[in-house]
């Protein structure tokens, strides 16, 4: 095997929420590139059309699943969705997620508690539903990687006025990572990615700012924002057996940045 076949995922099965755009259909497509069949779910379906005809353009399979990813029940249904298509399941991305910043006093309990729902909670649901069928396709002999990737972001690590909400469910998500890898090593591998400022849809607004895209991009050491194949190339790599001997680690794929590279502008709290 040559080191290039190590990040190839020939034949094998993999879930992707969040898939109707940026980059969880940036990751799906990666997948599809490198040879899985991909089961995508997101709210729109038109958009998930348009990446399936992506998948399929590239010569894989593709089942579209349209759904709000909010309910448990209908994201753990995408895990029995993939292998009732395609009788395996090797791979999971939880991408779904986000939270809107807040400032402090305007970040109720019930805020942060759908920031951990939305965050962690459905990539917990989503794992939970997936391991048996993945362990059942090790069984019946359906050779490959077995792996879930969540989708953190640097905010889980560092900490940044407006980001309580956001930042605290994608640290928990993190964290979650190392102790389901602990739980499900050796047969499944679980590791994540601190995401940094990646140019999609919900930084449109910030990029027709010239300030606020000036202050990303010269915050960043790279001195640029990502691009969504940035994170879909590290799970293609955590997916594939190029990283098999990678597990309950978190990638920083987010141009070198230390701390956050946008100031909301959030005034101190007063009375």
């Amino acid at each position: 095997m040559s080191i290039l076949d190590r990040f190839t995922t020939t034949d094998q099965v993999a879930v992707v929420t969040g898939a109707g755009r940026g980059i969880g259909a940036a990751t799906a497509v990666a997948l599809a590139e490198s040879g899985s069949d991909v089961v995508v779910s997101a709210r729109t379906a038109g958009q998930l059309e348009q990446v399936a005809e992506r998948i399929r353009a590239v010569g894989r399979r593709a089942v579209v699943v349209p759904a709000d990813l909010s309910d448990l029940d209908a994201v753990a249904g995408l895990a029995h969705a993939a292998y009732d298509a395609f009788g395996r399941l090797d791979t999971v991305v939880n991408n779904v997620g986000g939270t809107i910043p807040n400032a402090f006093l305007d970040t109720t309990p019930d805020y942060l508690e759908e920031a951990f729902h939305f965050n962690v909670t459905t990539a917990h649901a989503l794992s939970v539903a997936a391991v048996p069928l993945m362990l059942k396709s090790e069984q019946s002999g359906a050779e490959g990687q077995k792996s879930i990737t969540v989708i953190s972001s640097m905010m889980g690590r560092s900490a940044g006025r407006g980001y309580l909400a956001y930042g605290t469910a994608k640290a928990a998500l993190a964290h979650w990572a190392r102790l389901a890898a602990t739980d499900l090593a050796p047969s499944i591998r679980v590791n994540g990615i601190y995401v940094g400022s990646v140019m999609t849809s919900a930084l449109e607004f910030v990029a027709g700012v010239p300030e606020m895209m000036d202050q990303l991009e010269t915050k960043t050491p790279l001195g640029r924002v990502g691009e969504a194949e940035d994170i879909a190339a590290a799970v293609v790599y955590l997916s594939s057996r190029a990283g098999q001997y990678v597990t309950g680690k978190l990638l920083e794929v987010d141009g070198g940045i230390q701390a956050p590279n946008l100031d909301l502008g959030l005034p101190d709290v007063s009375a």
